[in-house]
Parts: structure tokens; C-alpha cells; sequence
């Protein structure tokens, strides 16, 4: 073989070792780009997961505090309303209560009450001997109602019973209810009416104003709220 066709392999052996290398190049170079589009791919899917992570976290997040800011927003205007519908309550009692006063200022009015009050309390008791406390500014209107409660009571017993049963009634002058109540002055105070004892003081019956009156707001609240708070 002489030196021309030995340089002549050499080339070809060169231009196929290139075109191998070239090929081998190519094939590492698409390797390559395949696997960093694959690797991009991953991590913008990666990132695009964090993304939505957060924003439900986040969101989540929103819902809960509008969810507390909202119930708390409605239990304190409940709160306000029931607040305020207690005050108008309230003021409706304390109506009642300056209305009952200026009423009871009539003597006859007064008196009729007071016997009323007597005889109801005697009525719950059926005892033979009741003590009855009052203020002691009502003492005097108290005593003049004594004989008309028990006369009232032994007709009424009689006329329902047919039985002949009478009750002494006696004013408590060692011990008086609370006086009337006065404006910016705490501590106890009454209306007026008058407490029942017997058996010792052991067994009694307050039918002070302020305890009807009482017992009359709490009957009477639905149809007072009906009245005043429709739907």
C-alpha cells in the first residue's frame, strides 16, 4: 500500500470517527434537552402545586376569618338587639310601676287593693291566725283593711265550702317591709302590698306590689314582646 491510499483511509477513518462523534453529540445534546424540558416541566409543575397550596391555604384562611368576623358581627348585634328590647322592657315595667303608684294614691282605689291583697293571701294560707307586715308608712291603710279581708274571707269560705272558718289577722310591729324606692338611692326598697306569715313565721305569702307586678311582666312578656317587637 503506498502512502496515498494510506492517507486516504486515514481520512476516511477520521471522517467516520467525526460523523460518530457528531452523531454521538447529537444524541447526548437531544438527551440533554429532553431531560432539562423535563426537569423544567417538573419543577414549573412543582412550583404551580406550592402556588395553589398557598393560595388555598390562604384562601381557607379568608373564609375562616370571614366566617368568625361575620358570626361574631351577628351574635353581638343579637346581643345589641336582645340588649335593647330588655331596656324597652325594662322601661315598660317601670311604666307600670309609676302608673300602679299614682292609681294607688286614691284611698278607695288603695284600700280596695289592699284587702284584695289580704284576702288572696289568706285564701292561700287557711290558717286560723296570720301576721301581716307591710311598710311602715302604710301601717295606718294596712290596719283599716283588717276586719273587711277576714269578713270577706269567712263569707267567702262559707259560700264555697259551706264551712265556718274565720282568720285573725294582725299587723307585725316589730318588723316593717322596705320603704318606697328613691331615685339614685340603692339598697332594698317596696312598692307597697304586704307580706302574710304564719306557723311562726315559717310558712308565707309576698304579695307585695312589686311581686305582682313582677309576676304579672313575666306572664305577660310574649304578648308584651308580640306587641312591641313584631315580626
Amino acid at each position: 500500500m503506498d502512502s496515498r491510499e494510506a492517507q486516504k483511509q486515514i481520512e476516511q477513518m477520521k471522517d467516520f470517527i467525526l460523523a460518530e462523534a457528531k452523531d454521538k453529540a447529537t444524541d447526548i445534546q437531544k438527551k440533554g434537552e429532553e431531560e432539562f424540558s423535563i426537569e423544567v416541566y417538573r419543577l414549573i409543575n412543582e412550583q404551580k402545586e406550592k402556588v395553589r397550596a398557598t393560595y388555598e391555604r390562604k384562601t381557607k384562611q379568608v373564609e375562616t376569618q370571614y366566617a368568625i368576623a361575620k358570626s361574631m358581627a351577628i351574635n353581638k348585634q343579637r346581643l345589641e338587639k336582645i340588649k335593647a328590647r330588655q331596656e324597652v322592657m325594662h322601661r315598660v315595667s317601670d311604666d307600670a310601676k309609676l302608673q300602679l303608684v299614682k292609681e294607688l294614691q286614691r284611698p278607695d282605689v288603695s284600700k280596695k287593693f289592699v284587702t284584695q291583697l289580704l284576702l288572696q293571701g289568706m285564701l292561700m294560707l287557711l290558717e286560723n291566725e296570720v301576721t301581716v307586715r307591710c311598710r311602715q308608712v302604710d301601717v295606718g291603710l294596712v290596719s283599716s283593711c283588717l276586719r273587711d279581708a277576714s269578713d270577706h274571707y269567712t263569707k267567702l269560705i262559707k259560700s264555697e265550702t259551706g264551712a265556718t272558718k274565720a282568720c285573725t289577722l294582725s299587723i307585725d310591729t316589730a318588723s316593717f317591709l322596705p320603704p318606697a324606692p328613691v331615685a339614685g338611692k340603692d339598697g332594698p326598697s317596696c312598692l307597697g302590698g304586704v307580706v302574710l306569715f304564719c306557723a311562726g313565721g315559717k310558712i308565707s305569702v309576698d304579695n307585695t306590689i312589686d311581686m305582682r307586678l313582677n309576676l304579672v311582666m313575666e306572664q305577660a312578656k310574649p304578648a308584651i314582646r308580640g306587641l312591641l317587637f313584631p315580626q
